[in-house]
């Protein structure tokens, strides 16, 4: 029998300057009692904005500061507070981790979840599933959620007002969002839904490259005074909604194996999700042969807003380390085989290579 097609997405996605100053209103139909995870900066600037949402409401809230990473550990502590005082909605605030948490304690204590993302770093918030890490800090599994977040709350000011380069990353992890897609779609590959990918899914992937390559520069600059326009609103909502829709619902395949294979190398530990992505898309789309117009489009677009496209701006100094990373990159389940022909590591590791040498010529 062929794959069924399949789209989801949140039940309810609202964004702008100060909304999450309704907050209660959003979300007082999913229970009285909430659990906030969140991070160092997401408690610092959201937290009085979420309390006066509530003011008056006698709903019971409780803000936790989470440990920092997605671990078996950090998920097993929150869900002792969920247990342990009742709580019926729980709440990430923050980043793709604090996110990520939240959304682990929300499922296996079956709680509706609800998403509030204070920096726009990777596609995390919309997504049905978290990325888990062991608790020495190492990529352990993808999990799946039967649905998606109840609500995401962005907040355009809180955005607006974090480092540019978060907003700069998520674009690199939005850049792979349609390339994947089309990947896919050719081989027929399952979206990360496990579903074959509607029309809608490729819709919205294609919406947020053009989104990208119309307003990415324009957005950076704004977010670097951080100053609320329309392009910095189109780029919210592509790294938010439409990558992370989209990448749901359209699939993954050599941009995220490239990151998956080298979070292995030590040098690249610091190296923060979207621009590894984005490099990897450069790489994909030397695998598929994209025509030159496309690769030069994509690769000036990340050098003008400053995404990497060397080895030696994610931190690999030495050629040879590349081997590894393009080993785990083709590991048994990787997503890189969604690609026509499939790749091998030689393949990949020549494609990283020649990816290199096409962005030092940017920088001579």
């Amino acid at each position: 029998m062929a794959m069924l097609k399949l789209l989801r997405a949140p039940l309810k996605y609202i964004q702008g300057k100060d909304s999450l100053l309704n907050f209660y209103e959003e979300t007082k139909n999913l229970g009285s009692s909430f659990l906030f995870i969140c991070s160092n900066s997401g408690y610092k600037n959201c937290h009085a904005k979420i309390e006066k949402s509530f003011e008056n409401t006698g709903s019971k809230l409780h803000f936790e500061i989470f440990g920092g990473i997605s671990s078996n550990s950090e998920i097993e502590k929150m869900r002792k507070i969920v247990r342990d005082e009742h709580v019926e909605v729980v709440v990430g605030v923050g980043g793709g981790s604090a996110i990520d948490t939240a959304k682990a304690t929300a499922y296996y204590e079956k709680c509706p979840v609800t998403v509030v993302p204070t920096v726009t770093a990777t596609d995390a918030p919309c997504t049905g599933l978290s990325v888990i890490y062991k608790d020495d800090g190492t990529f352990d599994k993808y999990l799946f959620y039967p649905k998606n977040p109840e609500a995401v709350i962005v907040d355009s000011k809180v955005i607006a007002n974090a480092p540019v380069k978060f907003l700069v990353a998520g674009m690199g992890d939005a850049l792979g969002t349609y390339f994947e897609a089309r990947a896919c779609s050719r081989t027929d590959s399952p979206s990360l839904e496990n579903g074959g990918v509607t029309l809608s899914a490729m819709a919205l992937c294609k919406l947020c490259y053009e989104t990208l390559m119309e307003y990415g520069y324009q957005a950076k600059l704004s977010c670097e005074k951080h100053l609320i326009t329309p392009a910095l609103e189109a780029v919210i909502e592509a790294n938010v909604y439409l990558s992370g829709v989209g990448a749901d619902n359209g699939g993954l395949a050599v941009s995220h194996s490239v990151y998956n294979g080298f979070t292995v190398l030590e040098e690249c530990k610091n190296t923060m999700h979207g621009p590894l992505v984005a490099f990897g898309t450069i790489a994909q789309l030397i695998l598929e042969k994209a025509p030159r117009e496309e690769l030069k489009k994509v690769m000036d677009f990340c050098y003008k807003i400053g995404l990497p496209m060397t080895l030696k701006q994610i931190g690999v100094t030495d050629e040879k380390r590349v081997n590894i990373a393009a080993e785990k990159a083709c590991a048994q389940g990787e997503t890189v085989h969604n690609l026509v022909g499939d790749v091998t590591p030689g393949q990949l590791y020549d494609a990283i290579l020649t990816a290199d040498l096409l962005g030092q010529k940017y920088f001579k």
